[in-house]
């Protein structure tokens, strides 16, 4: 170039050539391909300043249209040939990630624009897998068949999966992406995956603690250091992030004990001379211990009284500081205040810090926030769900006033669909400074289960289970499961779907398919069939209520009964078509439905039962049933609990309640009981005849046994109480029935182990009657592969 410029500097020609001539033809030479597309763009407009391009020519186009190719370039035939313009257009080309290279050149008046595609991804494989599944590696990446193949993304993938091998422990993981050459343009990628050995913890340190010891501070964070019994977990082996959130767990838990100033100076990874193992260092400053001083609640909005507020408030003068009560107090009045009416709050907790005595004045300050509505609520990460199955769960929409409280619900509503293992919801900046967008991303988890079981329990016998469950079908959010359950005493087949928004309502809909045998119904020598389908109709009332109707029509059979069995249940012998319709109405507060530890909630259900002794003649019972619990965590890992219910069930019109349409009760409704142990009995017989009154309950607290986490063993000790009576068949049966109060106590494990779940309960009766059929012991045991 050096050279080029002296001679279209030279004073005079070269070979009798003058310098004018000379400078035009080296232009011309400089606008071939060779020198590249921006030295042609360049150089462009000294040679055709004020030139038209008369037509514009694509070469070398296959998948992509001229005109498509035209587009993206924003110049148009008239435009004069300017560098600028046509810098432009090969950066807006390149931009698109469709092309591998662009060149442009002049011939005469037509601009030829020459591309080179980049081809489409065909397949995408693993190759060298064993520990990491296809689907969890598909998941992580971003490259998807049908997608423009490109080296900066695939380059991108190999980082993903590079990072998620790490996180499972595995640093000497390499990802070598091979392309495969097809016709058309297209290519085969192939990951080939050498994953290497696990690289664990064998030691985890800290330095600068005082107050508490180091095996104190490893049950803080959820590292863990190696160890034979985590054959099943990855907590030994050493993860970054993982390392992130104990740096967070460990300021959480200082802030929780008072210690104000904490904070982690660093937390140092080592790897051993050997590369086997690492050595996790963690350096804090513990600082003082502060305790709260005067407590005060202040307010700026009008006609609100800071002292109604008091009620909301976990702290108080003379305890310990903590952090996290502080943060509860906050929400919970933010929450409240939100309630009575006012939008836009701001509570903030302002401290006046005491060093010299370790005294912390709290003052809850409450003013008017900042006036914010929802511009735009963005969604990212769900490849196969569906926008719409996450924005109905919103309890925000675009153009809403902004609700922390909202928001927080949402996520809490996103996390209980059980589609994602991961929801972030942030907030940013809008178009203007009382707008913000929302921005969500979900990682999303595998939805479909194929389940296969296998256990005892001291109620069934052995038992076995295959199950098939879609929870999210086709991206809709839709549940499709059928179980099929052999044990010694049942055999089961159940099929159902649910439609959670039916007709894109607030409004969900199901259908249910069921057949099942039971022997040996109730401890007695009798088998009963029931076959049938059910409709049911979910809506919500309330935020936290809902009412599901529902309509059932099923053929029951009572078949194979011993003839010294109870006159009750030989008169119900043969076939019963059974209507039932159904009304329950449940109001929910509970952290999780499945094993709450904090929260309460109230139900209500009413059936309606039409019932037809071979199919003639037609009676009706009508049976109510209110359910209520309510549960305390006393620390993080102790939690109390009390739960109760109360039933009737009475015939309308001259009919009875039958036999097997009465509640029973024992087994695992009360403890130290065996099933159907407790209620009306025919004395003749001992055959449980079920009852009409039922009131049951349970006062629990579960707690840990001091085994490692890891484990999932939890222990519980419990007191059952219950009653059942009133029945109102023939007189001529001789009949025990008391309505006494029975009570039993006892105490029982569960291990969540990778056999499945086991639990075993050991129940003593302490008030019963001597009729009543008593077991100490129940075990059951289950597994899903």
């Amino acid at each position: 170039m050096a050279f080029l410029r002296t001679l279209l500097c030279a004073p005079r020609g070269i070979a009798g050539i003058s310098r004018p001539v000379l400078r035009a033809l080296l232009l011309v030479a400089l606008l071939t391909p060779s020198l590249g597309a921006v030295h042609q763009a360049a150089l462009a407009q000294s040679i055709s300043a004020g030139d038209a391009i008369q037509e514009i020519r694509i070469e070398g186009s296959q998948r992509i249209e001229p005109d498509t190719v035209r587009s993206y370039m924003a110049i148009n035939p008239g435009d004069p040939f300017d560098a600028k313009a046509i810098d432009r257009a090969l950066k807006n080309l390149f931009a698109t990630g469709l092309f591998a290279d662009v060149n442009f050149r002049r011939e005469n008046s037509t601009l030829i624009v020459q591309v080179t595609e980049n081809p489409i991804i065909n397949r995408i494989a693993f190759e060298g897998n064993d520990r990491l599944e296809d689907e969890q590696l598909q998941t992580e990446i971003q490259l998807r068949p049908r997608v423009v193949y490109t080296q900066q993304r695939v380059q991108s993938d190999v980082k993903r999966l590079l990072d998620l091998y790490r996180r499972n422990g595995r640093f000497a993981a390499t990802v070598d992406p091979k392309v495969i050459k097809l016709d058309q343009n297209r290519v085969d990628l192939v990951f080939e995956i050498n994953e290497g050995d696990t690289t664990d913890i064998e030691r985890i340190d800290f330095v600068g603690n005082k107050v508490f010891d180091d095996d104190d501070l490893r049950d803080v964070v959820i590292t863990r250091e190696s160890a034979w019994f985590r054959f099943l977990s990855s907590s030994d082996t050493y993860d970054p992030d993982r390392l992130t959130v104990d740096k967070e767990n460990l300021r959480k838990f200082y802030l929780e004990e008072g210690y104000a100033d904490f904070r982690v100076i660093s937390a140092v990874a080592e790897l051993s001379p050997d590369q086997e193992a690492f050595f996790i260092t963690f350096t804090v400053e513990e600082g003082e211990r502060y305790k709260l001083g005067k407590v005060e609640i202040k307010s700026t909005l009008k006609d609100l009284d800071p002292d109604s507020l008091w009620s909301e408030v976990q702290t108080g003068e003379g305890d310990w500081y903590n952090a996290t009560l502080v943060d509860k107090t906050v929400q919970a009045i933010a929450d409240r205040v939100g309630s009575l009416g006012y939008a836009f709050v701001d509570v903030r907790p302002r401290i006046k810090r005491d060093a010299e005595n370790h005294i912390l004045d709290l003052t809850y300050d409450i003013q008017e926030g900042p006036k914010v509505y929802v511009e735009r609520i963005d969604i990212t990460g769900n490849i196969r769900t569906q926008d719409k199955v996450i924005r109905r769960e919103f309890r925000l929409a675009e153009g809403d006033a902004f609700s922390t409280a909202k928001m927080k619900r949402t996520e809490q509503r996103l996390r209980n669909l059980g589609f994602f293992e991961a929801v972030d919801i942030q907030t940013t900046p809008g178009s203007a400074p009382d707008k913000t967008v929302i921005k969500v991303k979900v990682a999303e988890q595998s939805t479909g289960e194929l389940t296969f079981g296998a256990g005892f329990s001291t109620a069934d016998g052995p038992l076995g289970n295959i199950g098939v469950r879609e929870r999210n079908l086709l991206g809709k959010g839709q549940d499709l499961r059928a179980n099929f359950t052999l044990s010694g005493k049942r055999s089961q087949v159940d099929v159902s779907f649910t439609d959670p928004y039916f007709l894109d309502k607030d409004l969900s809909a199901g259908v249910d398919l069921f057949h099942r045998r039971y022997n040996d119904v109730r401890g007695d020598n009798y088998d009963l069939s029931q076959s049938g389908f059910g409709l049911r109709m979910g809506y919500e009332l309330t935020e936290y209520t809902r009412q599901t109707l529902g309509f059932r029509v099923s053929a029951d059979k009572i078949s194979d009964v011993d003839n010294d069995l109870s006159e009750a249940i030989q008169d119900e012998k043969g076939w019963t078509l059974r209507t039932t319709f159904s009304s329950d109405i449940i109001y929910d507060r509970r952290d999780n439905a499945n094993d709450p530890r904090d929260g309460y909630f109230v139900s209500l259900s009413n059936d309606l039962i039409s019932i037809r002794p071979d199919f003639s003649n037609e009676d009706f019972n009508l049976q109510t049933l209110v359910k209520g619990g309510y549960f305390y965590p006393i620390t993080d890992d102790i939690s109390i609990g009390i739960s109760a219910e109360a039933g009737y069930i009475r015939a309308l019109g001259s009919g009875n309640v039958r036999v097997t349409d009465s509640f029973t009760l024992g087994g695992q409704t009360l403890r130290g009981f065996e099933s159907s142990g407790v209620g009306p009995r025919d004395a003749d017989t001992n055959d449980s005849l079920g009852g009409q009154l039922l009131f049951d309950g349970t006062l629990q607290a579960s707690f840990p046994v001091g085994l490692p986490e890891e484990f999932n063993v939890r222990g519980r000790a419990f007191t059952d109480f219950g009653t059942l009576t009133e029945t109102d068949l023939e007189s001529n049966i001789n009949i025990d029935d008391d309505a006494s109060l029975r009570v039993s106590a006892g105490i029982g494990l569960t291990w969540v182990s990778p056999f499945g779940p086991i639990a075993v309960d050991v129940a003593y009766p302490l008030m019963k009657e001597s009729y009543d059929n008593t077991e100490w012991f129940r075990f059951s045991v289950g597994t899903s592969f």
